[in-house]
């Protein structure tokens, strides 16, 4: 069935412009407010709720017609821990379902419907945190004399070695065992550089005791490293970080340890210490469960209620004793969150993961609480698990794709799906998909990033161009959530033969692209000053075979991202903006090179547009 054109009119978000209170108590009453065309021929508009599981349906209120649109309104009782809610649109062209994932013609499933969360928080210092990741030993060492050095401990015949600063290792030391003497104090050393650039957030890869230079092999959850400068360097690195306004936050490894863990060398050596029940034995000692069957991480059982307790619950558990003095943390990212308490017949995930948000909210309500997960998370996305996810499923692996074609792999398998061509429209809809089945103060709170640790470096992705790394770096600083940059890619970092993503920052500004790194500053200013980056609603007002463009938008607030990523400009044309509600008249100014448009005839006509963004903001 054909839709006709005014539905790209019709609008609601969990944003502010449409919920008069995101955050309701239970209780409370909410006013929805619900957008179209002022011409669209609407005989009515319905609310359909479902409380109790019995379906319920009241008719709206006009509201205000603020050409070139009409509101239709109604409020709305919170009387259940989460909400639903969807709208029927009653037109001259027929009957239309209109839900998180969009109109429809058909009655969509309930999983899509817009959620509203009863008497749920999420930290405020998020909405303008600018996150900035971490590999310690790779970023800076502000103190040599803690370097690792091979007399310090033996790995399996190995030995740990420290090279010089972006020295190749050797080709035969062991990987794990390559150090470059990164450390929390060369950290703090370079927190004016941070703050320079915007940061006012930093999360940091493991820093808690393990033999490796990643340490996802922990091997002591209750002390900092020594080679990142113990305990002590951590709490030093926290004072400093009051005193500049900034936060941080801790990576977690709680689906498995290290082998040299003492809780698994006990397990190993008693089959009935209280220990052993804390991993799975197939045939003790020597057969074990592991994370994705490497050796040295044997993973964890949390049918073990003593685990669970030492891990969360318990008032000195691990997720606690670091959100408190003097450490003071402000939230944990977990390690591999989608396959936390999960064995074969054994699915402890839900369990485990609401048990660690209680503790975690109990211990410090505001901290931030997120899981790594590049797959779908939005299960985990409902308000009572994980605060947000590394959002690679939902936003970084669609940008990678619609910049640099499809690729898709996994453990095991030795041949890659591929893809050389990825359209707008399969990016938009896998941006909408994951957002329409979230609720609103869920999806603003995913930590998007553009890379990692895990991944390639984003220039790598796009082998250099600094168009296509302009305008990923401004998508990300736009779209709703938390943006979190990669240590280095603000002054083009790429990956290293020897190193890949995890090289050592480059610190000789006369290797930077210094230009670069002024976009970078200029955008992390731009987003912490607009009101509708940090919490506008969302909407994408136009798609072409190469271009995208959506508006982020609050009360008095509203600003429109034009991404081109064709080598062959755009031509000069129309972009159309009634349907987002903007009326004629109304003026932009792209903030990239200053000039100004204004809408006429529902439309802004733009010039020829190069590979890479534009960024219109309304100035009246």
């Amino acid at each position: 069935m054909n839709e006709p054109s005014w539905l790209q009119s019709v609008h609601h978000d969990g944003s502010e412009k449409y919920v008069s209170q995101l955050y309701p108590r239970m209780g409370e009453t909410v006013r929805l407010r619900i957008r179209a065309s002022s011409t669209a021929p609407f005989r009515r508009v319905i609310l359909r709720t479902f409380p109790d599981g019995e379906q319920a349906l009241t008719p709206m209120q006009p509201g205000a017609t603020e050409p070139p649109v009409q509101w239709w309104e109604i409020d709305l009782l919170i009387n259940e821990p989460v909400t639903n809610y969807r709208f029927i649109i009653d037109s001259a062209d027929g009957l239309w379902q209109y839900s998180a994932a969009g109109p429809t013609a058909h009655v969509p499933l309930d999983a899509t419907d817009f959620r509203i969360l009863a008497d749920y928080s999420t930290p405020d210092w998020l909405e303008t945190a600018v996150f900035y990741q971490i590999f310690p030993d790779r970023f800076a060492n502000g103190d040599p004399t803690n370097d690792p050095q091979p007399q310090d401990y033996e790995y399996r015949g190995q030995r740990p070695a420290t090279y010089p600063w972006e020295t190749p290792p050797d080709p035969d030391q062991s990987f794990p065992l390559v150090f470059y003497g990164g450390d929390l104090a060369g950290i703090e050393a370079r927190l004016d550089y941070l703050a320079d650039l915007g940061i006012n957030a930093l999360y940091l890869n493991p820093v808690f005791r393990a033999l490796s230079n990643h340490k996802y092999d922990v091997a002591d959850y209750d002390h900092v490293d020594p080679h990142f400068g113990g305990d002590e360097a951590l709490i030093s690195l926290r004072k400093a970080l009051d005193v500049r306004g900034m936060r941080y936050i801790l990576d977690i490894v709680p689906n498995h340890c290290g082998f040299w863990h003492p809780w698994f060398q006990t397990a190993l050596q008693d089959p009935n210490s209280r220990e052993a029940e804390f991993f799975t034995f197939r045939q003790h000692p020597n057969d074990y469960a592991t994370w994705l069957g490497v050796w040295s991480l044997p993973k964890f059982n949390y049918s073990s209620l003593e685990l669970r307790r030492r891990i969360y619950e318990t008032t000195d558990a691990v997720f606690r004793r670091w959100l408190r003095p003097p450490f003071s943390a402000d939230g944990w990212r977990v390690d591999v969150a989608n396959m936390l308490g999960r064995q074969g017949p054994t699915q402890l995930g839900v369990e485990i993961s609401r048990g660690i948000r209680h503790a975690v909210k109990e211990t410090q309500p505001d901290a931030y609480l997120i899981g790594e997960n590049f797959f779908d998370a939005t299960n985990q996305l409902q308000g009572d698990q994980w605060d947000g996810v590394m959002n690679y499923g939902g936003f970084t692996h669609p940008l990678w794709y619609w910049l640099n074609g499809y690729a898709q792999s996994a453990h095991g398998f030795s041949e890659p799906l591929t893809a050389p061509h990825w359209s707008t429209a399969a990016m938009a809809e896998t941006w909408l998909s994951r957002l329409a089945v979230v609720p609103w103060v869920v999806a603003i709170r995913q930590f998007n990033l553009l890379d990692s640790h895990d991944t390639p470096r984003i220039r790598s992705v796009l082998k250099g161009n600094d168009a296509l790394h302009r305008l990923a770096t401004t998508v990300l600083l736009t779209f709703p959530g938390v943006p979190g940059l990669y240590y280095g890619d603000e002054i083009g970092m790429v990956d290293t033969p020897e190193l890949s993503s995890r090289g050592c920052m480059v610190w000789e500004e006369s290797r930077w692209d210094k230009e670069l790194h002024e976009f970078y500053r200029g955008m992390i200013r731009l987003r912490q000053h607009s009101m509708a980056l940090r919490r506008g609603g969302f909407q994408i007002l136009l798609l072409e075979p190469e271009t995208i463009a959506y508006q982020r938008e609050t009360r008095d607030d509203r600003i429109i991202i034009v991404a081109h990523r064709g080598e062959t400009p755009r031509p000069t044309g129309a972009l159309p903006v009634a349907s987002g509600g903007i009326m004629d008249g109304t003026h932009f100014t792209d903030i990239l090179s200053g000039e100004m448009f204004v809408v006429q005839g529902g439309a802004l006509w733009l010039p020829s547009i190069n590979q890479g963004p534009i960024i219109l903001q309304q100035t009246r």
